[in-house]
Parts: structure tokens; sequence; C-alpha cells
């Protein structure tokens, strides 16, 4: 499936804008290379794209297509948006245990597709 353009039945996008500490961008790209799929079985979840920015200061993007808003606030609260995210968050834990910042941010931002 092409990702570039939204599934002809996706009627919701959802993009996670994620920024980097530079010693942690290898970790964050080995952390999507091998995700744990747990998104993958979601009812309504249609497929998703992962862009890497071409330039340092940009942010990743993470681009999630889904039939509907529901099926996305399904996955954002279930178990397997936890597991999919565990090492990620672990990740962020230890540094806020040794008093440093958080390696990444991401901030979400959701789309209703109005026109193909």
């Amino acid at each position: 499936m092409d990702l570039t353009v939204a599934p002809n039945n996706a009627g919701y996008v959802a993009i996670n804008y994620i920024e980097c500490a530079p010693e942690y961008v290898d970790r964050f790209e080995d952390l999507f290379r091998t995700r744990a799929h747990a998104i993958d079985q979601m009812t309504g979840f249609l497929g998703m794209a992962v862009l890497s920015p071409q330039t340092d200061a940009k942010p990743y993007l993470v681009v999630s297509y889904w039939t509907n808003e529901q099926s996305f606030q399904a996955w954002t609260g279930s178990e397997a948006f936890v597991e999919g995210h565990l090492r990620a968050f672990e990740d962020i834990r230890l540094a806020k245990e040794r008093g440093e910042a958080p390696p990444m941010k991401s901030e979400f931002v959701t789309y209703q597709v109005l026109a193909r």
C-alpha cells in the first residue's frame, strides 16, 4: 500500500511530530525498525508511515491512517498502545530518573480527511 497518500477508506489521520535529542536519533530509529507491530491489528487501523527528516532541525513524522476517530481513540487508550510504546516510555522514565531531559518529545495532531 502506498502510504504517501491516504488510503481511500481513511477518514481520519493522526500525525505524531517527534523531536529527538541528537544522541537519541539512532535509538529512536531502531525502535521503529524493530517495532512491536501492536497497532497493526487494531480495528480501524489502515496503515502507517514513519518519515525521517532530511534536515537536523525538523521532527520525525509518524503518520497513521484510520477509518474514523473512534478507532484512533481506542488505540491510544489500549493495552496495545502501551505495549507498542513500552521501550520509548522506559527510555523517557530512565532519563527523568537520572535528572536529564527526555530524549524525545512528541505531539499528536489529528485530522479529518476533507477531500481526496
